[in-house]
């Protein structure tokens, strides 16, 4: 993918870097109590990204997250549980910015078992990705979603992803028809062209354990077009 933001951009480590101390230093804040901590973890029978799967293996995937207005920095995983040698692992630092239906955001791409060591900033062939993105979050008169985001360092492709999404429910469950394509020749999305990638349906729903619990239950059936292959997704949050 040639049309592209140059990917030469020195700068953005320091920035991904920057961004998240911005956000950690609020912990020490007066106003720290209006802060929100999330953490928990996704057990999935597959992982399945943007219609690309990372290994034929059931995985967890552990996610810790800060927020305070509309600033939230977190860091999300994905491991391999069985058989550990077949599934991708993964660890990812993002922040992002929300504007009401509109969010900012930048996610750092990290792969710990692709044999480049953590600390290796390079541009070529390093251990990091950066990726910014824009997403139209949905409103109550325009209930879609839209996403877009770019590989703007560390990808000569300069690989974009666009996907929509509407999203609707039906009694207690929320479901999401989604689209997403790749517009150019991409290595980093396995496409020579430009292809659509990922259409299916995801649904969620929370299943009562207890008066006091409940487990929230997703799934989603994906279809790649452009490999023809497909995919049926299932997994539950802690």
């Amino acid at each position: 993918m040639k049309k592209s933001i140059n990917h030469h951009i020195n700068n953005l480590p320091a920035i991904a870097v920057l961004i998240a101390l911005i956000g950690f230093s609020g912990l020490s804040s007066p106003k720290a109590q209006a802060q929100q901590v999330d953490f928990g973890a996704d057990m999935v029978n597959r992982y399945v990204w943007r219609g690309l799967d990372f290994g034929n293996a059931a995985s967890i995937q552990p996610g810790i997250e800060f927020s305070q207005g509309g600033f939230t920095v977190g860091t999300w995983a994905s491991y391999a549980m069985s058989p550990v040698s077949a599934g991708a692992s993964e660890l990812d630092l993002y922040a992002s910015y929300n504007f009401g239906a509109v969010s900012i955001g930048l996610t750092d791409y990290y792969f710990p078992n692709a044999g480049v060591g953590f600390f290796d900033f390079s541009d070529d062939g390093g251990a990091h990705i950066l990726e910014p993105s824009l997403s139209f979050n949905g409103t109550e008169n325009i209930p879609i979603t839209l996403y877009a985001a770019i590989n703007a360092y560390n990808d000569p492709d300069n690989s974009i992803y666009i996907e929509a999404g509407v999203p609707f429910s039906v009694q207690e469950t929320d479901l999401q028809l989604f689209a997403g394509f790749v517009p150019a020749e991409s290595a980093y999305y396995a496409t020579t062209k430009a292809a659509v990638t990922n259409i299916g349906l995801s649904v969620q729903k929370e299943l009562t354990i207890t008066e006091n619990f409940s487990l929230p239950l997703f799934s989603s059936y994906i279809l790649n077009p452009y490999s023809e292959t497909s995919f049926l997704v299932f997994g539950f949050s802690l």
